[in-house]
């Protein structure tokens, strides 16, 4: 098994999960606010076996969506990383980026700051090709994060999401890439 990687920015810690996260995780996933770009909210079920999913990534690839902790605080606040995509979809095989942060940390550029030092982790340690990212087409929000961290947006790549029915008010994603050569030169 891989030894898990952290990452630290000038303001968080990127880190393999806790137990102890698994409280303020199911609170986030619980907020509507959070999750309007979701189906639903998740109960504390539905987010504790989410929680499993993230940690047996680094079980299994020593990387993936890591627990964000804030340094001047200590308190969590959501993750941010890089998964493999698990759905077909055209640009599959691909690895994701992808973040979710608590309401009381949104708009202080605290995803960009951890979004990029996931990026890094992903082209140099990982030496990955190309990351992608995807969300909902109303996630304004996100999308300016992959925007801000250098991702173009790739109209040709759109897709309905495999997991959502025809016809459901999400299903549409946009898809946004980069590949390694444009972030080096970029950064």
């Amino acid at each position: 098994m891989p030894a898990p990687i952290e990452l630290h920015t000038p303001r968080l810690l990127l880190r393999p999960w806790r137990d102890a996260d698994r409280a303020p995780f199911a609170e986030m996933n619980g907020d509507p606010q959070v999750m309007r770009h979701f189906p639903a909210p998740l109960s504390r079920e539905e987010s504790d076996r989410v929680a499993e999913r993230l940690e047996a990534d680094f079980a299994a690839h020593g990387f993936g969506f890591w627990a964000l902790e804030r340094k001047d605080s200590g308190a969590f606040i959501g993750f941010t990383g890089l998964r493999p995509v698990t759905f077909a979809v055209p640009f599959c095989p691909a690895v994701e980026i992808a973040w979710r942060l608590d309401r009381a940390h949104w708009r202080q550029g605290l995803a960009s700051e951890a979004a990029r030092a996931a990026l890094a982790c992903g082209f140099t340690q990982l030496a990955l090709e190309q990351i992608v990212s995807f969300t909902t087409r109303d996630n304004l929000a996100s999308q300016g994060v992959m925007q801000a961290i250098g991702m173009r947006r790739d109209p040709a790549g759109d897709f309905d999401h495999p997991a959502l029915p025809a016809g459901h008010r999400l299903r549409r994603h946009v898809l946004y890439r980069l590949g390694r050569a444009d972030w080096e030169v970029g950064r």
